[in-house]
């Protein structure tokens, strides 16, 4: 199976990516609307295909991505029935099973942070997925959407705890850098939910945590409960929509020889390697203008901002790094040639000097 964990710095959201290495169907658990592009990147670079994207609870502190995902992908959007969401292609109860390739997650109503909130866990129980009812040496809130502590004890005892005790627990969110517990752990040292401690103790602890309001709960929730999707109901595309571009998981768009080819009248394209290079074996390109790359944050004003920029240098690794500080310097059209100079020259694309 491939496993990723994924990280959304702004929510501290955690997603998670489940796949089967076999048939490569895959599903997305609890996807941020900003992560998108990202998680997509993934998917393509892994040569998966997205079956469905599985939220935990309506979340009160980001917009999922399900319905852009699938406004993109094409996969589904399974959500509890409880949540009493819009917008889901599936509807799923206590006990239902979301199949991807050999493998599937079971579905286990863990109602307490929200009534509709779901914990999925895996076929061999070797992994489960709790959203906010269990976190990390905690739990989520119970003070707002039809939160009840009484219920959320119940559903870490009974539904969780339950599981062998190696079951290793990957929750929503952390806000301090944690990424994993176990059931194990959970037991002997959760401050709030341990073993040893009593219904009323929990009970009693969460009726006094006094915490602020979530800053997003006003616009994630309403958007949530529509499957993530936008009042306008449009997918705004990028701005990044001035040629055929790929976007990588490392973050970077790339835009392939023959589309730079196609589109080269209308893009700047900066050659950030050194002098020797620019006039070396390799030869470069006719259109571009040599800006090394030690020298290209105090020659930003030579570049058009009106205008798209591409960056190439040997391999794509120089170049790549051009883009994140060109975007860091307010230029919003930036795309790094993939390959560089290496793949446009052993693709048979026209150079100025090189050798044969």
């Amino acid at each position: 199976m491939i496993f990723r964990q994924l990280a959304d710095p702004t929510s501290s959201t955690y997603t998670y990516l489940l796949a089967d290495s076999d048939s490569r169907e895959a599903v997305l658990i609890d996807p941020v609307f900003e992560q998108v592009e990202r998680d997509a990147a993934i998917l393509h670079e892994l040569d998966l295909r997205l079956l469905y994207t599985l939220d935990t609870h309506v979340h009160a502190d980001h917009v999922t991505g399900a319905w852009l995902l699938k406004q993109r992908l094409g996969s589904k959007i399974a959500v509890s029935a409880a949540s009493q969401a819009e917008g889901a292609d599936r509807y799923l109860a206590d006990g239902d099973l979301v199949q991807f390739g050999a493998r599937h997650l079971e579905a286990r109503a863990t109602p307490g942070h929200t009534s509709g909130c779901l914990t999925y866990v895996l076929d061999d129980r070797s992994m489960a997925f709790t959203g906010d009812v269990l976190l990390i040496r905690g739990s989520g809130r119970t003070d707002f959407q039809q939160g009840d502590a009484h219920k959320m004890y119940q559903s870490v005892h009974r539904r969780i705890f339950t599981l062998p005790s190696t079951c290793l627990l990957y929750p929503a969110h952390d806000y301090r850098g944690l990424t994993v517990t176990s059931v194990e752990e959970e037991k002997r040292f959760n401050p709030r939910l341990g073993i040893a401690i009593g219904e009323e103790d929990f009970v009693g602890y969460m009726k006094n945590l006094g915490l602020p309001h979530p800053k997003q709960i006003d616009i994630a929730v309403p958007a949530n409960m529509k499957s993530g999707q936008p009042a306008d109901g449009q997918d705004k595309a990028s701005a990044q929509h001035w040629a055929p571009l790929t976007y990588t998981f490392a973050g970077i768009y790339e835009i392939q020889p023959d589309a730079f080819e196609e589109n080269a009248a209308t893009i700047q394209l900066v050659d950030v390697r050194e002098p020797s290079e620019f006039d070396g074996p390799l030869g470069h390109i006719a259109s571009a203008t040599l800006v090394p790359l030690g020298q290209l944050g105090t020659s930003i004003d030579r570049l058009d901002r009106t205008r798209p920029v591409v960056t190439v240098c040997r391999s794509g690794a120089r170049s790549a790094q051009a883009t994140v500080l060109l975007q860091r310097a307010g230029f919003a059209q930036v795309a790094n040639l993939a390959g560089g100079m290496l793949r446009w020259r052993a693709e048979g694309h026209p150079v100025v000097g090189g050798k044969a």
